[in-house]
C-alpha cells in the first residue's frame, strides 16, 4: 500500500481502531531519532501472551492524536534480522515502515499484523525539528576510528564482539574518507547491547561485507564505550558523531557524504540494497 494522506473513509479515530477485537498492545520500538521526510521506522509487535508477531506484514496507521482519525496509511515489512548461526537476539524480526511525515510533532501510531490472529500495536512515533546525528546528505565526521594496527593487532582492545570481528576492524573512517572510498560503519556494542533487538547489528554489517568480497566498499565496525566499559560512558566516536544511543549504522558514498544511515537493528537486505546504491556494482 502506497503511504496516503487521506483518512479512512470510515472515520474512525486510532483509539476505536486500536479496540477493535484482538490483542490490544503496545508496540516495542526499534528506533526514536526521527526528521521531517521519508522517516524509517522500526518495531516489534508482540502479543498479549509475549510472543513476537512473524506475519510478513503490517498495516500502519498514523494520526496527530489518539482520539483523531489517521492521516496516513501504510504497510510495514517484516524484516529478519541478524543472520542464521549468529547473534541470538530476543526478537529474530522487525517491521519496518518509511512514512512521509512532514511536520516536527508527536504522532501515535497503529500497527496491525496482516493475515493472523488480530493484535492491535500503539506507540507513538516523536518527529524533531533537527537531530544531532549526521542525515543523509550531510558529510561524514572525519573520526580517527581505531583498527587492529592502531592496537597493536589486539581484537580485544577493539572489540567485543566473540569471536573478534577482525574484517571489520582494518581500516578507519578517517582513512576511507581520505582514500575516497565508499564504505558502511556501525557503531555497536555486541556484548553489552541492551535492547531485545540490536544484538545483530555486526552480524548485519559482517555478512553484507561478505556479499560485497570483491567490490570497492569497506566495512568498519566501531564499539560505544570508552575502554569498552559501559561504566565510562560513550567515547568520543559516538560524541563525534552525535550519537546518544546505539546501534547506528551509516553507508558513506566516495564524496564523504551520508548516503544512507539505520538508527536500531539493520537487516541484511536493507542493508545491502544501500550498499549497492554506493558501490555502483
Amino acid at each position: 500500500m502506497t503511504p496516503t494522506d487521506t483518512a479512512p473513509g470510515d472515520g474512525q479515530t486510532l483509539e476505536e481502531l486500536w479496540r477493535a477485537p484482538g490483542d490490544d498492545v503496545a508496540v516495542v520500538p526499534g528506533t526514536s531519532d526521527h526528521e521531517p521526510g521519508n522517516v524509517r521506522v522500526s518495531f516489534v509487535v508482540v502479543d498479549a501472551e509475549g510472543r513476537p508477531v512473524t506475519l510478513p506484514t503490517a498495516h500502519v496507521w498514523l494520526a496527530r492524536g489518539l482520539n483523531r482519525a489517521p492521516f496516513l496509511e501504510s504497510t510495514a515489512k517484516l524484516e529478519r534480522i541478524g543472520v542464521p548461526g549468529g547473534y541470538e537476539a530476543d526478537a529474530t524480526h522487525i517491521y519496518v515502515a518509511h512514512l512521509q511525515i512532514r511536520k516536527p510533532g508527536t504522532y501515535w501510531l497503529l500497527a496491525e499484523p496482516e493475515g493472523g490472529r488480530p493484535v492491535q500495536a500503539l506507540g507513538n512515533v516523536v518527529v524533531q525539528q533537527g537531530s544531532a546525528v549526521p542525515s543523509i546528505g550531510d558529510p561524514a565526521p572525519p573520526s580517527e576510528t581505531p583498527t587492529l594496527s592502531s592496537v597493536g593487532g589486539d581484537a580485544s582492545k577493539v572489540t567485543t564482539r566473540t569471536p573478534p570481528d577482525e574484517s571489520l576492524l582494518q581500516y578507519s573512517v578517517a582513512d576511507s574518507l581520505r582514500a575516497k572510498i565508499p564504505f558502511v560503519v556501525t557503531f555497536a556494542t555486541p556484548k553489552f547491547c541492551s535492547s531485545r533487538t540490536c544484538g545483530p547489528a555486526v552480524d548485519v554489517v559482517e555478512e553484507v561485507a561478505r556479499r560485497f568480497g570483491g567490490d570497492n566498499v569497506r566495512f568498519i565496525h566501531v564499539e560505544v564505550y570508552e575502554d569498552l566499559d559501559p561504566a565510562k560512558g560513550y567515547n568520543r566516536w559516538m560524541q563525534e558523531w552525535g550519537l546518544r544511543t546505539e546501534p547506528w549504522t551509516f553507508v558513506v558514498g566516495r564524496n564523504g557524504r551520508i548516503a544512507e544511515r539505520f538508527e536500531g537493528v539493520v537487516s541484511v537486505h536493507e542493508l545491502e540494497e544501500a550498499v549497492d546504491a554506493v558501490a555502483g556494482r
